[in-house]
């Protein structure tokens, strides 16, 4: 219970931080540009081709920002430091794939989902195939993501047996190496990483959860959500987001 009374009090404290340094939307626009934060190591949504930024959630957040008359600008943090960085005022707002949580909603406004998926796990050949089969099996995610909390809730899953990796692509490759028996990831990293990782033999478990992922504003800075959300259906509308999904997914990966 001491625990949970800290994480509420310093959910407060970030929020009444946030509205306090944030930018508001009057400011950005006199500015012209937009600064963003993302982790910059999650493929196909966020990561490093070289060093070039890329990735579906990238492409996205810039068609985003041209619709409203603004240059972006990227900076690249831990997927676990990105939300208290944007309370912090770092950054005007965040996009790195986070799935919408009544407890980090406590802390940012989303808004309106970017994309739709499950969460999921990924194995080797003859790995854990159902929900059931990952009790007693050692399984890995990043810091932070919300597939740690989820998988502390499964049936026979030991919180000694998960294992928590600074990076996505850390747990993947402790997988390839053999130090944990399943991955667990959004679907579209999962497919992307089996892809990418022939020789390995991979392959994807079952679905654990179905996640509804956004981009957030710092808590309290309503102006500024709305006019991004207003970019988002605009491009939603016009056709840019199909484009842009159907070049990293070959579908419309928009939540139905």
């Amino acid at each position: 219970m001491k625990n949970t009374g800290l994480l509420v009090a310093g959910v407060a404290v970030i929020a009444f931080v946030g509205l306090a340094l944030a930018r508001d939307l009057a400011t950005i626009k006199a500015a012209g540009t937009i600064v963003i934060g993302t982790e910059g190591a999650y493929p196909p949504m966020n990561f490093f081709k070289g060093k070039d930024l890329t990735g579906f959630e990238i492409d996205l957040t810039n068609a985003l920002a041209k619709n409203l008359g603004l240059k972006t600008e990227w900076k690249v943090l831990s997927f676990d430091a990105l939300l208290p960085a944007l309370g912090q005022g770092r950054f005007d707002m965040v996009a790195a794939s986070h799935t919408i949580t009544p407890e980090r909603a406590k802390a940012v406004d989303f808004l309106e989902p970017e994309y739709c998926t499950d969460g999921v796990w990924v194995t080797k050949a003859g790995g854990p195939k159902t929900v059931a089969e990952l009790a007693g099996k050692k399984i890995g995610s990043d810091v932070g993501s919300t597939n740690l909390a989820i998988l502390s809730t499964l049936k026979g899953v030991n919180a000694s047996d998960i294992k928590s990796f600074p990076k996505a692509t850390d747990a993947l490759q402790a997988l390839i190496a053999g130090r944990i028996d399943a991955w667990s990831v959004d679907r579209f990293p999962a497919e992307d990483a089996i892809k990418a990782n022939p020789s390995a033999k991979l392959v994807l478990g079952g679905v654990i959860y179905v996640q509804r992922n956004a981009m957030a504003v710092a808590k309290g800075n309503t102006a500024l959500r709305a006019e991004l959300n207003k970019g988002l259906a605009n491009i939603m509308k016009d056709g840019t987001y199909a484009v842009i999904s159907k070049k990293w997914f070959k579908q419309d990966i928009r939540c139905k």
